[in-house]
């Protein structure tokens, strides 16, 4: 049965080999529809995998694993896989071990180093000239010098109301 295997994961570089005594499995009963069938069957299997405190993993993978999986730690550290997509239990402890493997694969690979670049002259030079386009706007919209508002600045008081009369 696929409980007891454990996985191999290789990159170009190296391998990493996870023996099955590592993996700590559970099988318990699936939810959703199956009829009576769902009810005797422990078929939803759980697989524990202590990713923290393993001896099998690189440090580097290992950070990365747990960066990575954050989500799916325990506070103890332990990798919990959870599948309960098909009805029968080798099947889903196949799928446990396959997200396992493909989890190891991705943190195999070391994340691309940005490198920051330098913004072009000419996107510098665009924003410039933009930025005075917007100006010389704005300044066209303004109220030549000589002009007043109706609003009478130097005696600080607004025209006299309006009086309507009931006529």
């Amino acid at each position: 049965m696929a409980k007891a295997r454990g996985i191999r994961v290789a990159d170009a570089v190296r391998e990493i080999v996870i023996p099955g005594d590592a993996l700590e499995w559970q099988f318990v009963r699936s939810s959703g529809p199956g009829g009576q069938h769902v009810n005797r069957t422990s078929s939803k299997a759980i697989l524990r995998f202590d990713a923290a405190g393993s001896p099998h993993l690189p440090p580097d993978v290992r950070r990365r694993l747990l960066a990575r999986e954050r989500s799916r730690l325990t506070d103890a550290g332990c990798l919990v896989i959870v599948s309960q997509a098909h009805r029968e239990q080798p099947r889903n402890a196949a799928d446990c071990l396959a997200k396992l493997s493909q989890m190891i694969e991705r943190a195999l690979v070391p994340p691309k180093v940005r490198r920051r670049t330098k913004t072009p002259r000419a996107a510098v030079a665009r924003r410039l000239e933009a930025k005075q386009r917007r100006s010389r706007t704005k300044q066209m919209r303004s109220r030549p010098e000589g002009r007043r508002h109706w609003y009478n600045r130097a005696a600080r008081a607004f025209p006299p109301a309006r009086v309507w009369s009931k006529d």
